[in-house]
């Protein structure tokens, strides 16, 4: 008798595969039956109406009966389990009631706006308890999307302002309570993108100068009910693990509050618009403080303090080429370094010290590329004096980056130093070009004709320049190595022998043969005398070189 061979068990499907076969057929086929039924449903009820079978007010009776009846109708399902399969049909339900108020307002005229109005309000709230009853964020997301809704669908194209925005007032501090008692972030970023979406519809139709201070009060109490989201989370029981979404919010909040109030306040007044951004950064100033007073999370409270100071300082930084103009932006970026620098020392904050060195660097930027200085005094001018802050700000940096023993303070305190001497170098440099392009210009042509003699009088002139640049840097670069030497310090001897290396290349490559033999021999002679003599330094020792071991390159002393 043959032996039956035991049935081969099929191999059982992997979590992937069941979770996405489990999605498919719960989750996707229900939201495409749902969808055909309602286009089946929709269809037939156009062609009734289209064959006038029923009613104007018959119709939307049947669609108010029909939508109540589908969301009880979801509740049998809710009960045995089918929570997800429950939410659609209450999607449905309250879709349905919200579309054929709509229709008995905008198509029919059946009720007068008022009513309208009141009944999508009772269904929204209707909506909302439900959803926290039932803790399904799905339904509080609905009844937020229709009460986002509702002033669009019974709009009639007139200004109501008041009454809009007091309205979506409401429906952002409602968001703001739901927080308190569930983790639903969606809800709170629905609402700012609603709010949003209404705020600049109406500007761009409605808002004319005459209502600024109405404007400015609606959009400061939206500004202020997205911003006071930290206080009602850190008193809150819910764990904060829930509200990463917190600093994004916030900076965007932030940011779209000072684009709001600049388009306006800036068409009036400059002066206005940078008080206003200086003012913001106070706000943000004592959110950073309460923020940290009130919380329950010292770790959450520690991200949003940083990120309220970060947004202090950057209005700040904002507010000063609102209200300067010229090379003051750049002399207003270079004080607020200085104090950043300051304050972020006393009170040992890394993240000062970046906004210190961000502002730093904004001016330097600004001094290089884009102001433009008009002097005819050489030396005492706005340039020199823009410029020796700007030096004063970088030996600070230096300065205090010495004074510290982690390697990247003393990175950033030599970038510093080399920044300060080419900004030297750089500001005594265009003096020169400027005292010999004033000579220059003195030396004007008759008549549109140049004569023999005048030619030779600007070659003399530009001689004379070439050779002002090279002693400038030969004298610059025995200066960097007196200070080394004096200072024990090897990274300025050997930004004073790069100095040097590069006067040597052009007094060979360019002083040998564009300068007159007077200029030509001064520059060779000059440079030779300094060579020698830190030649005859060096070999002196007097810094006690050969004595010292070979070591490792470290990070060069200031």
């Amino acid at each position: 008798m043959a032996r039956t061979q035991p049935p081969v068990a099929s191999p059982r499907p992997t979590r992937g595969e069941r979770n996405l076969e489990s999605t498919i057929g719960s989750h996707w086929l229900n939201r495409i039956g749902i969808s055909a039924v309602l286009i089946g449903v929709s269809y037939f009820l156009k062609f009734a109406f289209d064959s006038n079978w029923i009613g104007p007010a018959g119709r939307i009776s049947i669609g108010l009966l029909a939508g109540i009846a589908v969301v009880v109708w979801s509740e049998r399902f809710r009960s045995r389990g089918y929570k997800i399969f429950s939410y659609s049909l209450k999607a449905v339900g309250i879709g349905v009631l919200y579309l054929s108020l709509w229709a008995a307002f905008q198509m029919y005229s059946l009720v007068p706006s008022g009513v309208a109005f009141t009944a999508m309000l009772v269904v929204t709230a209707a909506t909302a308890t439900m959803a926290l009853t039932q803790d399904a964020q799905i339904l509080a997301a609905l009844a937020l999307l229709g009460g986002f809704a509702t002033p669009l669908l019974l709009s009639t194209g007139q200004n109501r302002e008041v009454a809009l925005f007091s309205y979506v007032a409401v429906l952002d501090l409602g968001s703001l309570a739901m927080m308190f008692f569930r983790p639903w972030r969606r809800l709170l970023l629905l609402s700012f993108a609603g709010t949003l979406l209404l705020y600049v519809g109406w500007y761009a139709r409605f808002y004319y100068r005459n209502q600024i201070e109405l404007t400015v009060g609606f959009a400061t109490l939206f500004f202020a009910t997205f911003a006071a989201v930290p206080l009602v989370v850190n008193r809150s029981k819910i764990p904060s693990e829930a509200y990463d979404f917190l600093l994004p919010l916030a900076l965007i909040n932030a940011g779209v509050y000072f684009i709001e109030i600049y388009v306006m306040v800036s068409e009036l007044s400059k002066t206005g618009a940078a008080w206003f951004a200086i003012a913001l950064a106070a706000v943000y100033i004592f959110l950073s403080r309460v923020t940290v007073a009130k919380a329950a999370n010292a770790a959450l409270a520690e991200k949003q303090r940083l990120l309220h100071l970060a947004l202090a300082i950057g209005f700040i930084t904002i507010a000063i080429p609102i209200r300067l103009d010229a090379h003051w932006i750049t002399l207003g970026w270079f004080v607020e370094a200085a104090v950043l620098l300051w304050v972020g020392d006393r009170i040992h904050s890394e993240l000062l010290n970046m906004f210190a060195l961000g502002a730093l660097g904004l001016g330097i930027v600004r001094l290089l590329i884009f102001d433009d200085f008009y002097s005819t005094q050489i030396l005492w001018n706005a340039r020199m004096a823009t410029y020796a802050i700007a030096i004063a700000v970088l030996g600070a940096v230096a300065w205090f980056g010495s004074r510290r023993k982690d390697n990247t303070a003393q990175n950033v305190a030599a970038v510093a130093v080399v920044a300060l001497n080419l900004l030297a170098l750089m500001a005594l440099s265009r003096e020169i070009s400027d005292y010999f392009s004033q000579r220059m210009g003195s030396i004007r042509p008759i008549l549109g004709q140049w004569s023999r003699v005048k030619w030779e009088d600007i070659r003399r002139l530009e001689i004379a320049r070439d050779f002002s640049y090279s002693a400038l840097w030969i004298s610059y670069g025995g200066l960097l190595m007196v200070i080394g030497f004096l200072r024990h310090s090897a990274f300025v001897r050997w930004q004073a022998l790069a100095l040097i290396a590069a006067t040597t290349c052009k007094v060979f490559a360019y002083d040998t043969s564009q300068l007159d033999r007077i200029y030509r021999i001064l520059s060779f002679i000059a440079l030779g005398v300094l060579l020698l003599v830190v030649s005859f330094a060096y070999q002196r020792d007097w810094l006690k070189l050969s004595a010292r071991k070979p070591s490792l390159p470290v990070t060069p002393q200031i």
